[in-house]
C-alpha cells in the first residue's frame, strides 16, 4: 500500500529517459510527460526544474546553449547521465506494485463518493461527476488502452489472493 503520491523518483527516471532521446528544456520536459499520461498528468514546473539542476551538478546533465533559442536552457545527458539511467531502469522496474496500488487507490476512492453515503460530493454542472456512468467510461478507457498496447482484454476470474499466488508475487496487505 503506497502511502502518498506518484512513486518516489518517478519524474527523474522520465527526466533522465526524456534527456536520453534528446537534449530538451523543462517546459518541453513537462508537456512530454503530459503526453506519455494521455493528457491526466503533468508534473509542476517546481519538481522538473530542480531535477535539471540536480543533473548538472551531479554531472548528469550539461546545459546547451541554442543560439536560435538563447532564452531556453537546454539540457543534454552525459554519459554519467547514461550510467544513471541504466540503474534508475532497474530501479524502476520493481515499482509495478506501486503504480497499481496508486491506481486502484484513487478509483476505489472516486467510487467512495459515488457509493459510500459519507461522502456529500456535490456535482457542478458541466463536469465530471462521481457516478457509474463515469465509472463506466474510465474502465472503457482503461480497458480500450490495454488493448491497444497488448491485445484483446481477457477478464481474470480471481481474488486478490489467488492472482499474487498464481503470479508468484508477495500479498502483502498492510
Amino acid at each position: 500500500m503506497r502511502k502518498s503520491g506518484p512513486p518516489k523518483g518517478l519524474i527523474s527516471y522520465l527526466v533522465l529517459e526524456l534527456l536520453d532521446e534528446k537534449p530538451r528544456y523543462g517546459y518541453e520536459i513537462l508537456k512530454e510527460i503530459n503526453d506519455i499520461s494521455g493528457g491526466h498528468w503533468e508534473p509542476s514546473y517546481g519538481s522538473v526544474y530542480p531535477i535539471l539542476y540536480k543533473f548538472e551538478d551531479k554531472g548528469w546533465a550539461t546545459r546547451i546553449e541554442r543560439e536560435e533559442e538563447s532564452d531556453r536552457k537546454y539540457f543534454e545527458l552525459t554519459d554519467a547521465g547514461r550510467e544513471e539511467l541504466t540503474e534508475k531502469r532497474r530501479e524502476s522496474g520493481g515499482k509495478a506494485a506501486d503504480f497499481g496500488d496508486i491506481i486502484l487507490g484513487f478509483y476505489h476512492v472516486y467510487v467512495a463518493f459515488a457509493t459510500d453515503d459519507r461522502f456529500e460530493v456535490e456535482t457542478a454542472d458541466g463536469l465530471w461527476r462521481f457516478d457509474e456512468t463515469f465509472s463506466s467510461w474510465i474502465i472503457e478507457q482503461l480497458i480500450r488502452h490495454h488493448e491497444r498496447d497488448f491485445g484483446t482484454f481477457e477478464r481474470i476470474d480471481a481474488t486478490p489472493e489467488e492472482f499474487y499466488e498464481r503470479e508468484g508475487v508477495e500479498y502483502d496487505e498492510d
